[in-house]
């Protein structure tokens, strides 16, 4: 058995983990699913803490950054991104060590 990498990464309404998904991407290192972003209208999980009570591993919150005076309202990136991760085994692969 050989374990691959599956990536989630959450854009949220805040910085808590049950606000709800704004966007979302999601990443497939089986090769058994090629997602893309844009794919779907419906985000695969409604907040974060779906995504860990199906087994996602929170790895990576977004820094709390305060915005600059004046720009509370500027229109810019999505600032509460989470990564989750799953390690999912995968028969038949081999990996070589060197």
């Amino acid at each position: 058995m050989s374990v691959r990498q599956q990536v989630l990464v959450l854009y949220l309404g805040t910085s808590a983990l049950d606000s709800p998904v704004a966007g979302w991407s999601v990443y497939d290192g089986t090769g058994r699913t090629s997602p893309t972003t844009g794919d779907g209208d419906v985000p695969p999980y409604a907040s974060g803490v779906e995504a860990l009570r199906d087994g996602w591993r929170l790895f990576q919150a977004a820094q709390l950054i305060p915005p600059y005076p004046g720009g509370e309202y500027d229109v810019s990136f999505l600032k509460h991104e989470f990564f989750f991760e799953k390690l999912v085994e995968e028969a038949g692969v081999s990996v070589v060590r060197v």
